[in-house]
């Protein structure tokens, strides 16, 4: 099984986008952030299928992501 970065971002509207930085153009979106994840996954699954249709390389997850704190004064 692979796991790939998903990075989630809230609108100003309170819905959220999703992007994996390891599969370019691999968006989606959803209403609150837990249906963002379920659609994040159904993407990458079918962004992966279709790559393999196209006989294009799919990448393997490289991102990594984290936290940096600062000093926000």
């Amino acid at each position: 099984m692979k796991q790939y970065v998903v990075i989630f971002e809230p609108s100003p509207s309170g819905s959220w986008g999703a992007y994996v930085p390891d599969l370019p153009g691999c968006t989606s979106a959803g209403r609150t952030r837990e249906e963002a994840a379920v659609n994040i996954r159904e993407a990458i699954e079918g962004h992966i299928d279709v790559m393999r249709e196209y006989g294009d390389i799919v990448p393997e997850p490289a991102s990594q992501a984290g936290l940096v704190a600062i000093d926000a004064a």
